[in-house]
């Protein structure tokens, strides 16, 4: 028995919501079985680690385990071989193609609600004087401007692939395009005092919330 949200399938009990990797899993799978390490593997050498976390394998088999419960992947074989460790290939099911799908369509049409950190500190700032946040904050400029050179790279790289193999790249150079130009103005406006607040501030805010 299965019911389903957009983001989340209950089949025979088992409850699995939505998430890049698990949607990953899905994906790729869908091309061929796999085991987890060619998963692993795969997602790295299609550069699918920009938009997923591809290093942490524990997370990996846990995603894994949570398909195969809820019947969306099925064990198609084990493979046994004196230089490697025994590995259990998966493979997609039918209901696995049609939630796959279905994440898919929820995910490209409906933006999520999510919480990034870094908004979260900025709207703490006041902790810190107006210097301590420019130091910071031209760090992760620098950081920044060093992310936008790899994908910038990585896009240079796709010109002779067909564009669609490479539109997470050009989403993620365009976002990261835009973070940097804004810290730069934000950046220049802490320091040519433009923008400025004092200890007393925070103590005020804090006071009249």
């Amino acid at each position: 028995m299965s019911t389903s949200s957009s983001r989340s399938s209950t089949i025979d009990g088992v409850t699995i919501r939505s998430s890049p990797l698990a949607l990953t899993v899905l994906a790729l799978l869908m091309g061929r079985p796999l085991h987890p390490y060619g998963i692993q593997r795969l997602i790295k050498q299609w550069g699918k680690d920009q938009v997923v976390n591809a290093g942490d394998r524990t997370a990996l088999y846990r995603t894994i385990d949570r398909l195969h419960r809820a019947g969306l992947i099925a064990v198609r074989q084990t493979e046994r071989d004196r230089l490697y460790p025994e590995r259990t290939v998966y493979e997609i099911t039918g209901p696995g193609r049609a939630i796959a799908r279905r994440w898919l369509e929820a995910m490209l049409a409906t933006p999520k609600a999510e919480y990034p950190e870094f908004p979260a500190a900025l709207s703490y700032v006041m902790m810190l004087t107006p210097a301590e946040a420019l130091s910071l904050l031209e760090g992760r400029l620098a950081h920044v401007r060093q992310t936008l050179s790899g994908l910038a790279s990585g896009l240079a790289q796709m010109r002779d692939l067909p564009r669609v193999s490479g539109v997470e790249t050009e989403y993620l150079y365009a976002v990261t395009a835009a973070e940097e130009k804004w810290l730069a103005a934000l950046a220049d406006d802490l320091r040519d005092g433009r923008l400025v607040w004092s200890p007393e501030d925070f103590a005020e805010a804090a006071e009249d919330a």
